[in-house]
């Protein structure tokens, strides 16, 4: 069977991928699985791990990088806005609260679907916002579980420190009292796609005088529980 495109270079890099895909590797080991000469094999993999589809582990050898799970994650959305509508309707219910889905984008991060409170005192956030990556209990989980240098440079800044999501990767949920808008409680957990990266975080909002100071104590259970019916959809898709 003819695996060639015609466009020469992209079928070495998939090759360099492909032989990826069965572990970490030297580069006389991707010469010896991909067949390339040393120099190409090593300039297509270098090239590779500047857009970070490959990487290197901490012996130096190349491995498949983070940016194939950002591919990945991003063709699950249709699955995930899917799911979203019902799991965020039923958490806004049980919680009596505003309930969002939010993604990472850079440094930011963007509110892809929502279900209001339908009375009351709200905390409205349309779909289609952008809110900061340094405030709030959603920026906590989208930025608590990123690779060490990510992290790093997320805190930069930030309201929250490395201690508080130290906190949320062992609870495994986050909490922010007027850390984004003062009178404003929140909580949020992470939602993740098939290779068990956090894609996505789940949230309810409110104010503090219904959610209290410890918003987590009333609903980190309701929202940990929406975070995986849609981390569910996501593996099945």
């Amino acid at each position: 069977m003819d695996n060639s495109s015609g466009v020469g270079v992209l079928d070495k890099a998939a090759l360099v991928l492909s032989a990826l895909e069965s572990g970490p590797a030297t580069l006389a080991g991707l010469v010896a699985a991909t067949g390339l000469a040393r120099p190409t094999a090593h300039r297509l993999a270098v090239a590779l791990e500047h857009h970070r589809l490959v990487t290197r582990d901490m012996q130096g050898r190349f491995i498949l990088g983070p940016r194939l799970s950002e591919l990945s994650a991003a063709a699950g959305e249709d699955r995930l806005l899917a799911t979203a509508g019902p799991v965020l309707t039923h958490l806004r219910d049980v919680t009596g609260e505003s309930a969002q889905l939010y993604r990472r984008q850079g440094d930011l991060r963007i509110c892809v679907a929502a279900a209001e409170r339908l009375s009351g005192l709200r905390d409205t956030v349309p779909v289609g916002s952008t809110l900061p990556m340094k405030a709030g209990s959603a920026a906590q989980v989208l930025l608590a579980w990123e690779e060490p240098e990510r992290l790093h440079r997320g805190l930069q800044g930030a309201r929250f420190t490395a201690t508080a999501l130290s906190g949320v990767r062992r609870r495994g949920w986050a909490q922010s009292i007027g850390e984004r808008e003062p009178g404003v409680a929140s909580v949020s957990a992470p939602v993740r796609g098939p290779s068990n990266r956090v894609v996505a975080a789940v949230s309810v909002s409110g104010p503090i005088e219904r959610l209290s100071r410890h918003p987590g104590r009333l609903h980190a259970q309701s929202i940990i529980e929406a975070a995986g019916r849609l981390t569910e959809a996501l593996r099945r898709a």
